[in-house]
């Protein structure tokens, strides 16, 4: 952008204004602050305003378009300033559908031995869960290691969609160990799994390993988070075993970067 000091329209302009009333002087200040209003950091602080204020009861904001132009700003401004907001946990984007105010995130705690509906319902938020598949597969080296089994073993393998109060949060692959829970995959797998060893199978975890790492989220996991490949997100991936210290199963949880808080109290 030119120094506009060197422009002899806007010294012009400035001298005309300076010259009029103070009805004038106010309209100067309604001029720099519309310009001021193209900027970036501006443009995000007062779309924190509007939602702060609840203006966007409905949970969605307007389309860039619109906001492009209740802003007199362009569309490269706008997304730069949209993704400040979104940097700071306030909106989130979905693919094709635009943009969102930010519910509260989801408390986890690790030490807790609960699992996701509880959870849920503990914050007062609404669960859902969605099988994607459940089958019997071979295990590639990685979940074999953490069963501690031969590569290429029988192992159960569910793959599940969890929802906050409707929104995809959590893509998650379960691997099991077979000789463990004979007859799982007959079962109702939209219901928590810890409850279903508990008591179909007369298991309780009786410890487990968490390793917990952001980054992108892979092609298997992005779209069904309603984002694109390469988004930012949490993987924590968890290592259970019953009452006897025998590995059962291992988990490995791909989340939206903005829809959990790890919470440890140790």
């Amino acid at each position: 952008m030119g120094d506009t000091r060197r422009d002899p329209f806007v010294r012009h302009w400035r001298v005309y204004l300076n010259s009029q009333s103070a009805e004038s002087h106010q309209n100067e200040a309604t001029v720099v602050e519309s310009i001021a209003l193209k900027t970036a950091d501006a443009i995000a602080s007062a779309l924190l305003t509007r939602i702060q204020a609840g203006e966007f009861s409905g949970g969605r904001l307007p389309s860039e378009r619109a906001l492009s132009e209740a802003f007199s700003t362009t569309r490269i401004t706008l997304r730069e300033a949209l993704g400040k907001l979104e940097a700071q946990g306030m909106i989130y984007r979905e693919l094709r559908r635009g943009w969102f105010i930010a519910p509260p995130r989801l408390i986890y705690n690790p030490l807790h031995h609960s699992h996701f509906h509880a959870m849920a319902m503990e914050q007062g938020r609404q669960a859902t869960t969605e099988v994607i598949a459940a089958e019997q597969v071979a295990a590639h080296d990685s979940v074999a290691t953490a069963l501690r089994l031969a590569p290429g073993s029988a192992v159960y393998c569910i793959r599940r969609l969890r929802r906050i109060d409707g929104r995809a949060v959590l893509y998650v692959e379960h691997y099991l160990n077979p000789r463990f829970f004979p007859g799982l995959l007959d079962e109702d797998l939209t219901r928590s799994l810890t409850d279903l060893y508990d008591q179909r199978y007369g298991i309780r975890y009786g410890g487990a390993r968490f390793t917990i790492l952001p980054g992108p989220l892979p092609e298997v996991a992005a779209p069904t988070l309603n984002v694109a490949p390469g988004s930012p997100g949490l993987l924590i991936t968890r290592i259970n075993r019953n009452q006897q210290k025998e590995v059962i199963d291992c988990d490995c949880e791909y989340w939206r970067y903005d829809a959990l808080c790890v919470d440890v109290e140790a």
